[in-house]
């Protein structure tokens, strides 16, 4: 907003820009006032125009949204002595008030009128320390200053009194209460001194040290990891109180930070003695009604396959031939709900949990080690109880019939994918002949999967050589063969057909409660952004009809295999994606391209697939459609916790990057621009993946400019440019383990 006014005779107009610091109107109001006593002594006194000052009382309350002031306090900001024209801020009051621009608070007190109210939404905090509330009530984000921000903490549900909107500029507010927490609880470093100690917090979007009483320090020393818990905090306090939980041990000691990772996002390490109880009383004895209320398949060529490392196997494959020619294709998934009541204390904790989670050094399950290691596990020579979808299928992976229920198998062997992909590519071994028509059938799975728009997403998983002591020694890189592809499609065919039996029911009038994967359509705003960079790189993605995104997406996924800028834009290609989540409503799953989708094969590591398969046996069995509102709510927090597990899994990752890295510190690398912000470029190391950030502090032949629409940089004297997708070269200047952060400097 640009307001013009002209005061006394002056020549130069003075322009306030409310968009501004006060600062700069306080300059002016200064420049104004020494204006003025040229003209007393002048005595060239003319009236002060009333619209004019109105205008700059206005740009006064703009810049100062939160207080109130009265006639005398705009006076002082205005820099106005004369009585006369003290009067006159009055008649311009009145007229502000009028108007609607501001309100009386009480008698002879006024603050800006937010044009808005209150809204509500959940405030994300940025590393700088403002924060931006997201809410359904309006379509723009709500800025609210660091000032503003009133004791709320990143995720908050906060009630924010909107500001009068300025003209383009993004709604600001302030936050006038915390309505919900998203969380109490924060793992740092103690320091303690004679009278009282703080929690210095590792997550860099919590800005507050927390004050911990001395009678509050459970014995914790000082400079340990600790986990703990904010009590109280004062209105008037600039730091909030709060309590050691438990003492996590000394810093750099690798179970210290795995478990520090694991309390930051607020995951369990451990069970309790009495879930351990439960599960240590589960009678794991097959039972004679056990076997005859089940189809028997201990006869039919069934086997796992799984990585080298995995302990909790939930599916295994059975395959069989026909009379007709056609193959019947078996996918048996451990029947975790036979052994696990609703309602019982080990369905309370799966259901808290939702996921296992998979740190670098360790998986923390989600059902104790007797469950997911043992009793549910599928494995070798052993009988154990399923719940299966067994297909008949011709040779061309056409699906000619299915069925769904509980089964009893016994699985041959268990192979790795290594050994699988062995048989499958020389055609020798045992179970050979089995597996390479598997994999046949799986591949006609695939490609008619991709035709029908499937994106094909595969990330280069990292994986680190670890010593006994969690140290990494190296960084390899897992290979995804066929053997991993035959797996995949069976378990996406075996989903797929699951949700649509519950949910493709046209002759029923209400489609019955389910729980369903879903993946919504990209943000076409994104996109766009993504198809303009990789039109950089010499392709192409055709955004004008929806059914060719897809298969052009996938045409330049295929072509960057094997070149620097593959990892780049496979990272960019999945930001421009929705978030996949669990849902009662379905909207299909836009990624793989299916109409009905869920998730049934990992009950032993995924709670929403414990749920299906209740669900699944109940409606076969003829019960009522399932509460809409519980379900829904069991959904949402799932989602939230497979979010919660991405981010710890994360975390750990670069923790190990870190530390691998601390020994070459000088040594110079190759690396390709990974990232670019306002602050510097991230730059992903091609040899380990570990990636660091050259801050633009530390480039100092030049002042550099982002330029966020172009994913670039830019020397404002030299016009060097840095762009995402650059290669680089780097030297490794810093490793700090304590914020899990590499910085680098361009060699």
């Amino acid at each position: 907003m640009k307001l013009i006014s002209k005061f006394y005779a002056l020549k130069i107009p003075i322009v306030l820009n409310f968009s501004k610091s006060s600062d700069i109107i306080l300059t002016l109001q200064k420049e104004l006032y020494t204006n003025m006593t040229k003209k007393k002594k002048n005595k060239e006194r003319r009236n002060l125009n009333v619209n004019a000052l109105k205008n700059n009382i206005l740009g006064a309350f703009a810049n100062n949204p939160s207080q109130t002031f009265n006639y005398k306090q705009i006076a002082r900001y205005l820099l106005i002595k004369n009585p006369e024209e003290k009067k006159l801020i009055l008649s311009s009051l009145s007229l502000l008030l009028e108007e609607g621009y501001i309100e009386e608070v009480y008698t002879g007190k006024f603050k800006l009128k937010s044009k808005g109210g209150h809204i509500i939404g959940k405030i994300e905090i940025t590393t700088a320390g403002y924060g931006f509330v997201v809410t359904d009530a309006i379509e723009e984000d709500v800025f609210v200053s660091q000032k503003n921000l009133n004791h709320a903490l990143n995720g908050d549900t906060v009630k924010v009194y909107l500001f009068a909107r300025k003209k383009k500029l993004n709604p600001e507010g302030e936050v006038v209460e915390v309505l919900e927490r998203a969380r109490t609880n924060f793992v740092g470093t103690i320091e303690i001194s004679d009278r009282y100690a703080f929690c210095i917090p590792d997550s860099r979007q919590m800005p507050f040290d927390i004050f911990i009483p001395l009678d509050k320090l459970q014995n914790a020393q000082n400079g340990q990891k600790v986990y703990v818990r904010i009590t109280d905090w004062p209105e008037k306090a600039k730091n909030p109180f709060g309590e050691i939980v438990e003492i996590l041990g000394d810093p750099g000691e690798n179970e210290t930070e795995m478990h520090a990772i694991l309390a930051e996002f607020g995951l369990p390490y451990k069970f309790s003695k009495e879930v351990e109880k439960a599960a240590n009383e589960i009678n794991d004895r097959i039972t004679d009604p056990d076997y005859k209320e089940r189809k028997d398949f201990r006869k039919t060529t069934t086997f796992t396959i799984d990585p080298d490392d995995a302990k909790d196997f939930d599916d295994a494959l059975s395959v069989k031939k026909l009379i007709n020619g056609n193959w019947e294709v078996g996918i048996h998934i451990a029947d975790v709900t036979h052994y696990i009541p609703s309602k019982s204390l080990l369905d309370a904790e799966a259901y808290e949990r939702a996921t296992s989670v998979y740190l670098v050094d360790r998986v923390i399950p989600m059902l104790p080690e007797r469950l997911s290691n043992n009793i549910c596990s599928l494995r070798p020579k052993e009988e154990k109880l399923c719940f299966s979808v067994v297909f008949e299928l011709d040779n061309d992976a056409n699906l000619r019939d299915e069925w769904f229920g509980k089964t009893v198998i016994y699985s041959d062997r268990r192979f790795t994918y290594r050994e699988a992909q062995e048989r499958i590519d020389k055609g020798t071994g045992d179970f050979a002949n089995e597996l390479q028509i598997l994999n046949n059938l799986a591949q006609k799975l695939r490609k008619d999967r991709f035709n029908k728009g499937a994106i094909s997403f595969e990330r280069e998983e990292v994986k680190f050589d670890l010593d006994e002591h969690g140290k990494p020694l190296g960084i390899k890189f897992m290979e995804h063969g066929l053997s991993n592809e035959l797996v995949e499609e069976f378990m996406l065919l075996a989903n797929k057909r699951v949700a649509n039996f519950i949910g493709n029911k046209k002759e029923k009038k209400e489609k019955r409660t389910f729980i369903y994967r879903i993946h919504d359509t990209p943000n076409q705003e994104k996109l766009q952004k993504f198809a303009g960079f990789v039109r950089k790189f010499g392709h192409n993605i055709m955004l004008n009809e929806t059914n060719k995104i897809s298969k052009s997406l996938n045409s330049v996924l295929n072509e960057i295999k094997g070149k620097p800028e593959q990892n780049i834009i496979e990272t960019l290609a999945v930001r421009s994606m929705a978030k996949a989540v669990y849902s009662i409503t379905n909207i299909g799953h836009y990624g793989l391209a299916f109409k009905y989708y869920t998730h049934f094969t990992s009950p032993i590591r995924r709670y929403p697939d414990m749920m299906v398969h209740r669900m699944l046996y109940d409606y076969m069995n003829g019960h009522p459609s399932k509460s809409k509102m519980k379900y829904e709510n069991r959904c949402r927090h799932s989602s939230d916790m497979e979010q919660r597990a991405v981010e710890a899994e994360r975390a750990s990752v670069k923790y190990k990057q870190v530390e691998f890295m601390q020994d070459k510190i000088g040594k110079e690398f190759e690396g390709i621009i990974s990232g670019v912000t306002e602050y510097g470029i991230f730059v992903e190391i091609i040899e380990n993946k570990c990636e660091g950030m050259v801050a633009t502090r530390d480039m100092m032949d030049d002042f550099y400019e982002y330029d966020e629409d172009n994913y670039c940089i830019t020397g404002r004297q030299t016009g060097n440019k840095f762009q995402l997708g650059d290669p680089v070269k780097i030297v490794v200047l810093r490793t700090n383990l304590s914020k899990k952060q590499l910085d680098f400097a361009l060699a």
